[in-house]
């Protein structure tokens, strides 16, 4: 009743269940891989965002690259703003994603080492985007600052290329390598997001706070892979089941066509034989 399996159709139907099966799994688990890495990045910020400040010293050196556990750590400066050599980071949205540039201000620290401080956003004055900008000064004298440690930016992580070749005091990528060298000076490793004082008018517009990724769309998903593959072996069944029966079906029809077929063949010949008979008398 079941031959009809070693069918080329049937072998075909089969061969692609079973490479469904696995295939399935492996997208489900590995979706489980990106809620689970997505669950700890949030439990990471949060725990970063909830931690109380500390000094920026205690955290970042000159070429001491900012761990991922000190992301998002909030700290604490006291220096001054060196605007002489303040650049704007290029291609940078704000909240409503309109394009234009973050400030990138050194700050010099009471022992002479310089910090990088990404002061936030503001507008582009103009269509080319190739003059340096009008920038809001930042208080003078020696203030204390406060915001989000940051690493440095690279063209992996960030998807921003880093271009080369651009107009005088703008750049792609902040990297505290490449302003160290630039300033001559010893420069922390990473930078750091400003989040207080607020600036006068609001401008430049504080970063907010870094968002949350959807975990639970990671786990969904997963879920989902997996009923996927529970439910391949089991329309494999309904559709062999299906076919069984139209096959049995269509047999029993045959039979009974034959069975009326013989059964008038037989009342053929005997009327026949009567008509023969009749004549003859």
């Amino acid at each position: 009743m079941y031959r009809f399996l070693l069918s080329r159709q049937w072998v075909i139907i089969t061969l692609a269940a079973l490479l469904l099966i696995p295939t399935m799994i492996r997208l489900g688990t590995w979706q489980m891989d990106r809620h689970d890495e997505r669950a700890a990045r949030n439990r990471l910020v949060a725990d970063a965002l909830a931690a109380d400040p500390v000094p920026v010293q205690r955290l970042a050196a000159p070429g001491k690259a900012v761990t991922r556990a000190e992301r998002y750590r909030t700290v604490t400066a006291t220096g001054r703003f060196d605007t002489d050599d303040e650049v704007v980071v290029r291609r940078r949205t704000n909240a409503d994603d309109e394009v234009g540039f973050h400030v990138l201000t050194p700050f010099v620290l009471d022992d002479g080492r310089v910090l990088l401080v990404n002061r936030g956003w503001i507008p582009a004055d103009g269509p080319s985007q190739t003059a340096f900008p009008e920038v809001p000064a930042p208080p003078r004298g020696e203030i204390t600052i406060k915001g989000r440690l940051m690493p440095d930016e690279t063209t992996e992580a960030s998807g921003i290329k880093d271009l080369q070749g651009l107009p005088d005091r703008q750049i792609m990528l902040i990297d505290s390598e490449r302003e160290a060298q630039r300033l001559g000076a010893e420069v922390l490793g990473g930078y750091v997001a400003q989040t207080a004082p607020e600036p006068k008018g609001g401008i430049p517009q504080r970063l907010g706070n870094p968002g949350e990724e959807n975990a639970a769309l990671n786990y969904a998903y997963a879920v989902q892979w997996w009923l996927f593959a529970a439910a391949v072996p089991v329309g494999w069944f309904v559709l062999v089941r299906r076919e069984a029966r139209e096959r049995r079906a269509r047999a029993a029809a045959g039979d009974s066509g034959s069975e009326h077929a013989d059964g008038a063949k037989s009342v053929g010949e005997e009327s026949d034989a009567e008509a023969a008979r009749s004549a003859a008398v």
